[in-house]
């Protein structure tokens, strides 16, 4: 089946069945080609179907589709007449692992630095209207990206443009509220009036009493609680900044995902679909790892065991370091743009997790945090991947040098690195900025 598809016109042409059994097949090529090569893989595999239905309802290259995280795109480059091409990712002059524009006219925004799509498809749909076209524009963005403050700023321009664009939000966590400032808000402020906060405490603590079914009870309607907010809170938010909110939809059902986009087709405005998917999907390893194959070097398919071992690199002896630096002085405290493994973060959380936060992919707060902490007297420490820093660098001149704050700024990966054309991999190089008070 595969090989029969060379470019989306093919997979226009195929069956829901048919459509199926390609997903399996691209799932298993992909697998096939970063055991060898290295790549990023549980992302990927999360897509597949999405691709596929993207691709049998839309027309690109008149239709554009931005990808917020650019190393989801591997299935849309094997549909659009990349598939032997993939074959060369992360090897000299090979593909890119993310969308280039120069590589292909289906790729019609560079991407990858994470919560710019909706931006920039909400300034494609409004090129096109002032151009009087009538195509369709589609952002399509995780629900990690969501947490970024440009995602949220084009959000909120988006809701009130009456622009004829469709967002894609791929949640893979199963909850996006902790992604979204406005549910947490809205959440808060149930859970604190006192009538609610009073009652809710005192029936648990009276079924929790009775024996033997109490504390299962108490479980069941959690979950039941769980599930409510999770159909019910996402729509009340989008709605109200005025998206069309459809979903949640299965992810991994062609069929449904295909209903939805063809509906998406027909609304007026700015419309949101929110799909529910599985990172890793298809290969049980990612599936059950899917932080250690988000990106991975070559590796055994059968154990899923790195073809090479890993050596202790910059960030692993940084993290160690700065955990022995942290046990003499509490003063000493991380934080992370949602890169705790890749900076080597990961043990100082276990040793110290009062002193370590994650913020999200937020890189300006983190800067701006940071140089409040450090007003305060504690010593922030703050590595983040080169190419992320450029987004804080606001914070870096007016929040924290002019004003002369003691922030210790580590760069990862500052120096030449390899694998994808992003500045990411696995060898690594620390460039340190200290600024004292």
């Amino acid at each position: 089946m595969l090989e029969k598809i060379n470019s989306p016109e093919d997979v226009k042409k195929l069956s829901i069945e048919e459509k199926k059994k390609l997903a399996e097949e691209i799932r298993k090529y992909i697998i096939e080609i970063v055991s060898e090569n290295g790549g990023h893989l549980a992302s990927n595999l999360g897509v597949v179907e999405l691709t596929i239905a993207l691709h049998s309802v839309f027309d690109l290259p008149n239709d554009k589709i931005v990808w917020d995280v650019g190393h989801q795109t591997y299935v849309h480059k094997i549909i659009t007449g990349r598939r032997e091409q993939l074959k060369t990712l992360r090897k000299l002059k090979g593909i890119a692992g993310f969308p280039k524009t120069k590589e292909s006219d289906t790729d019609c925004f560079n991407t990858g630095h994470s919560s710019t799509s909706i931006s920039a498809a909400l300034g494609m749909a409004r090129a096109r209207d002032i151009e009087g076209k009538n195509h369709s524009v589609l952002a399509v963005i995780g629900d990690g990206a969501l947490t970024g403050g440009m995602a949220l700023e084009a959000l909120n321009d988006a809701g009130c443009s009456k622009a004829n664009l469709t967002v894609i939000l791929n949640d893979n966590e199963m909850s996006i509220a902790k992604n979204i400032g406005g549910m947490s808000m809205l959440l808060s402020k149930l859970r604190t009036k006192r009538t609610y906060t009073k009652s809710n405490v005192s029936i648990k603590k009276v079924i929790n009493k009775i024996p033997v079914v109490g504390k299962p009870v108490v479980k069941i309607v959690q979950r039941i609680k769980r599930s409510i907010k999770q159909l019910v809170i996402p729509k009340m938010f989008f709605e109200d900044i005025g998206f069309r909110y459809l979903g949640p939809v299965d992810g991994h059902d062609i069929q449904e995902l295909e209903r939805m986009l063809k509906i998406s087709k027909q609304l007026e405005g700015p419309v949101l679909i929110h799909i529910l998917t599985k990172k890793g999907k298809g290969y049980k390893v990612a599936e059950e790892n899917p932080d250690r194959f988000h990106a991975t070097g070559p590796f055994d398919i059968e154990t899923g065991e790195p073809k090479q071992e890993k050596k202790k690199d910059y960030s692993k002896v940084f993290g160690e370091k700065l955990v022995e630096l942290a046990k003499d002085n509490n003063k000493i405290v991380a934080i992370t743009a949602s890169m705790k493994d890749g900076t080597g973060l990961t043990q100082f959380q276990k040793e110290f997790p009062n002193r370590f936060f994650d913020i999200g992919i937020a890189e300006q707060h983190a800067l701006g945090l940071a140089a409040g902490m450090a007003k305060e007297g504690t010593i922030p420490v703050v590595p983040i991947y080169a190419s992320f820093y450029q987004r804080a660098y606001d914070q870096v001149i007016h929040d924290i040098a002019m004003q002369n704050l003691h922030v210790v700024m580590c760069v990862d990966r500052a120096g030449v690195v390899g694998a994808d054309r992003r500045n990411t991999s696995r060898n690594t190089r620390y460039g340190i900025l200290q600024i004292s008070a």
